[in-house]
């Protein structure tokens, strides 16, 4: 007896499907870091002569935002804002401004100075090495 034409094409969309579940699973991309942050265990340098005493810089080259408060204290954050993920965009004064919906965090803490944000900067570690601050996540 043949199949009717729905077992038929039951049968091998199931088939399918098992194959290429397989398939998929042995193709698996290995885990990444997200762009921009240093690899794990690894840091990243900047030169502390850029980074403005009671200022800071929002990093091209990373996701983080460095600040110096006062002279030779260095901070850094992550710079996604923490109300919904877009990259701060300028330092203005003593604060890190978000320009998606106007958030503001403070260069020396990374708390929340305006919202609507609600949640504080993700810290990160800053360390002055020399003449370059050392930045870990």
């Amino acid at each position: 007896m043949t199949p009717d034409r729905r077992s038929f094409l039951t049968s091998a969309g199931l088939a399918a499907l098992a194959v290429g579940t397989g398939a998929l699973a042995g193709c698996s991309a290995p885990a990444r870091t997200s762009p921009g942050a240093p690899p794990a265990g690894n840091t990243l340098s900047v030169p502390a002569s850029r980074i403005p005493v009671g200022g800071g810089v929002i990093l091209d080259e990373a996701n983080f935002v460095v600040t110096q408060p006062t002279a030779g204290e260095f901070k850094a954050f992550n710079k996604m804002c923490t109300h919904q993920g877009c990259p701060v965009s300028d330092i203005q004064g003593t604060d890190i401004h978000c320009r998606c919906h106007g958030a503001k965090f403070s260069i020396a803490d990374g708390s929340v100075t305006n919202g609507p944000a609600t949640k504080p900067l993700k810290a990160a570690k800053a360390e002055l090495d020399g003449d370059q601050v050392k930045i870990s996540a």
